[in-house]
């Protein structure tokens, strides 16, 4: 009999520095005013387009962002820099993104009354990797102390902690394993364009952590898994070519391209009617109603995009205690969104209670875990 998987347990690591949307309104603005005044002449010749004022209210209106967590705070406000600075460490120091990986590991490990000895793989899923190789995953693995086992990282962009939900339930049904860390390291501050008045709001720095389990070794309160769904369909709309080939196009290297981009309409128009239409094929599958779903964790990009999907699935407008937002004061973490908001709005679920953690994002990719709550 293949082993039941659940949920035992997250953790979430929260960098100190958090920066408003007044404060990066003020860089953007500085930034766009020293741009003018550099390129007055190719601005009055019509040759440059000048850079318009960010503000508060576009902002908002825009995201429902109010703020967001970095790992570097004054750099990136600094005008003349608006990019953060992270020291490069020497070989023999543990990675930023591993260590910030490992901090979350700490907490879900202790939450579950585990020790990390206990634990069989790390799978580091996360949108951008520092290197390509020895594996983050890998140096997580060493850092909790763990000699037995494997880990290795995975990239589905903002979708990878459910992809790496599925697959380390995969590993707990098939007898790989009885208990996976999924790790979402996202320092999304390193690969977002701070100079673009589209984007240069959209994205904050975090980590978490899933520990998935077999039932049978479970602490008494956990989430069983249901089921889970994945899809992928290409598309260009949310694309970042940064990658070890660029050095072979030197020209190009420096490029906006090699950053964040994405078509923002293009994207609401298209994944929200597929991300809906997922997870209601899902609840059909699984016989749910919209009034046995009791919680809805999104991932965390959009509020209007959430607002929509929500009331889609649900029927009616999603109130706040139904589909919980972090979104915010943590912006947009990537893969960490929907396990930000599960980790923060969770606890007062009682026994019994289903609800769903959904991601999407880049790709297009589309994650679901419909689980329930036990003990």
């Amino acid at each position: 009999m293949n082993a039941i998987p659940v949920i035992s347990s997250t953790g979430l690591f929260t960098p100190e520095n958090s920066i408003s949307n007044e404060e990066l309104v003020e860089s953007y603005n500085a930034y766009a005013d020293l741009h003018n005044r550099e390129n007055a002449n190719a601005i009055a010749a019509g040759e440059t387009e000048p850079l318009d004022h960010s503000s508060v209210e576009f902002i908002e209106k825009a995201s429902g962002i109010k703020s967001r967590y970095v790992l570097s705070k004054e750099p990136i406000l600094d005008p003349e820099t608006m990019c953060p600075r992270l020291p490069e460490r020497s070989d023999d120091e543990i990675s930023i993104l591993a260590e910030i990986g490992v901090a979350a590991a700490h907490q879900a490990l202790k939450r579950a009354g585990r020790k990390a000895g206990d634990v069989d793989a790390v799978l580091c899923a996360c949108s951008n990797m520092q290197r390509a190789y020895p594996a983050i995953a890998v140096e997580i693995q060493d850092a909790l102390g763990m000699e037995d086992g494997f880990g290795f990282d995975m990239n589905v962009a903002c979708s990878s902690a459910t992809f790496g939900i599925q697959t380390a339930a995969d590993y707990i049904r098939s007898g790989s394993a009885k208990s996976v860390l999924v790790i979402n390291p996202e320092i999304c501050s390193g690969h977002l364009n701070w100079r673009d008045r589209d984007s240069h709001f959209i994205f904050g720095d975090v980590a978490t952590a899933i520990l998935v389990e077999a039932k049978d070794m479970a602490p008494a309160s956990h989430w069983e898994i249901l089921g889970t769904k994945l899809k992928t369909r290409f598309s260009n709309n949310i694309r970042n070519n940064f990658g070890f080939l660029n050095r072979t196009h030197p020209e190009t290297r420096d490029d906006i391209d090699k950053l964040f981009i994405q078509e923002g309409r293009k994207v609401f128009k298209e994944v929200v009617p597929m991300v809906a239409a997922m997870i209601l094929d899902q609840m059909e599958r699984f016989s749910l109603q919209s009034t046995d779903v009791r919680r809805l964790w999104l991932h965390q990009a959009n509020t209007n995009m959430n607002r929509l999907i929500a009331s889609k699935v649900l029927g009616h407008e999603a109130s706040a205690d139904e589909s919980p937002t972090v979104l915010d004061t943590y912006a947009n973490t990537s893969s960490a969104g929907s396990i930000i908001a599960f980790h923060k709005h969770s606890d007062d679920l009682s026994e019994g209670d289903t609800g769903l953690i959904c991601s999407f994002g880049a790709g297009y990719s589309a994650g679901t875990v419909f689980v329930r709550k036990m003990g």
